[in-house]
C-alpha cells in the first residue's frame, strides 16, 4: 500500500463473479467490516460485489486480504487513495439485484465485454482520428469533469444508457473508447455496445481514478465526481482545467454543494460567493424553505452515526457468533 502522511485510506473496487446465496454472504461481509472498523457503501449481488470503503491502512490491508482470499474475487483490483479521515460515517452492506443499476442484467462481462485499455494505452489511443471517447456516466458527473473531446450523454442514471445508444449509431465504424469513474459501468456499457453491433469497443481499465494515478490524468478536464464524502477529486496533474460553472451566476466553479433545502438536496456546482448569498440554497425558493439546513460554508450535510447500530439488520445469532469470534480483531476499532 502506498506511503503517505495522510492517516486513512479509501478503496474503490468491483468484481463481477457469481455469488451463491448473496444475502448470506452480505451478512458475513458486513460483520467483517464491523470487526475491522471499515466504513463505506458496498453492494452484494448474485453477479458480484461493488464498493467504496475507508479505514486505517492496517484495516484496509486486512480488508483487501479478506476479499482476495476468496477465490471468487481473487482478481479484484483496488484503487487506493489517501485521506485525512474516514470518507464515510457508517458501514452499509446491501443486497441488490445488480452491483450497478444498469437495466442490462442479461449481460455478463465475464463472457463478453469491451477490450481493456490500461491508462497509458488509453492515453496513446484517445487522440487518433478513427477514435471516439464515450463517457457513460450520468449528466451530473460529466458536468463536473470529463475527458477532452469526449461524447457525453444526457442521462440522469446509468440505467438510461441503453436508451441513448441508438443516438450513437453513426459511430459503429469507429473505435469507441468508453470510460467511467472506476470501470464498473464500462463493463456492461461496452458489452451492450457490442451487442448492438458496434465492432471495435474498448474500456478504460480502472476508470478515471486509475488514469489519474497511473497516467497523470492528462486531458481530463475538471474534477472527478466520487461517491464518498470527498464528492470531487483532482485527477489531472498535467494540464488541469475547470469545465463546470456555478449554478447560480454561471462563473467557472468546481465547488460542489448540496442544496441546503433537504427537500431539494440537489448536488450542484455553486461558487463560494453565491453559496453565502443564498445560504447554501440553489434558489431563492429553497433559501426560504422552512426546513432549510444551517449553512457553514461547506455545503456538506453529513449524516452522523449517532445511534447507528451496524448489527441492526443482521440476524442476532450470527451477529453474536461473529462478535465473539472476532472480539480480538475488533478491540482496536
Amino acid at each position: 500500500m502506498e506511503k503517505t502522511n495522510k492517516p486513512y485510506r479509501i478503496l474503490l473496487y468491483y468484481c463481477y463473479a457469481d455469488i451463491y446465496k448473496p444475502e448470506e454472504y452480505r451478512e458475513e461481509h458486513h460483520l467483517f467490516c464491523v470487526a475491522n472498523n471499515i466504513r463505506g457503501r458496498i453492494i452484494i449481488s448474485d453477479e458480484g460485489l461493488n464498493g467504496t470503503v475507508s479505514g486505517l491502512p492496517s484495516d484496509c490491508e486486512k480488508y483487501i486480504a479478506y476479499i482476495q482470499a476468496d477465490l471468487r474475487f481473487v482478481k479484484t483490483e483496488f484503487k487506493i487513495d489517501s485521506h485525512e479521515t474516514h470518507a464515510f460515517a457508517k458501514i452499509h452492506v446491501r443486497y441488490k439485484p445488480e452491483i450497478v443499476h444498469s437495466s442490462l442484467r442479461h449481460l455478463n462481462p465475464n463472457v463478453k465485454t469491451g477490450k481493456y485499455l490500461e491508462p497509458k494505452e488509453f492515453k496513446k489511443m484517445k487522440d487518433q482520428e478513427d477514435v471516439v471517447i464515450l463517457d457513460v456516466r450520468s449528466k451530473y458527473e460529466h458536468e463536473l469533469g470529463r475527458f477532452k473531446n469526449a461524447i457525453t450523454l444526457d442521462i440522469d442514471n446509468f440505467r438510461d444508457f441503453s436508451e441513448k445508444v441508438k443516438e450513437l449509431t453513426p459511430l459503429k465504424n469507429k473505435k469507441v473508447l468508453t470510460y467511467c469513474t472506476g470501470g464498473i459501468k464500462c463493463e456492461k456499457a461496452s458489452a451492450f455496445l457490442l451487442e448492438q453491433g458496434f465492432e471495435d469497443v474498448y474500456q478504460l481499465h480502472g476508470g478515471i481514478i486509475k488514469y489519474g494515478m497511473v497516467a497523470g490524468g492528462e486531458d481530463f478536464e475538471g474534477k472527478c465526481y466520487v461517491f464518498d464524502n470527498r464528492i470531487a477529486v483532482e485527477v489531472n496533474t498535467v494540464n488541469p482545467s475547470i469545465v463546470s460553472s456555478c449554478h447560480i451566476c454561471g462563473t467557472a466553479s468546481d465547488r460542489m454543494v448540496n442544496c441546503a433545502n433537504p427537500s431539494c438536496n440537489d448536488h450542484l456546482a455553486i461558487c463560494e460567493a453565491c453559496g453565502w448569498k443564498l445560504q447554501g440554497a440553489c434558489s431563492t425558493e429553497c433559501q426560504e424553505h422552512p426546513k432549510k439546513r444551517h449553512y457553514d460554508g461547506s455545503g456538506a450535510y453529513q449524516k452522523t452515526s449517532n445511534g447507528y447500530n451496524p448489527f441492526l439488520s443482521l440476524h442476532r445469532s450470527l451477529s453474536k457468533e461473529w462478535a465473539k469470534k472476532n472480539s480480538g480483531d475488533a478491540s482496536n476499532s
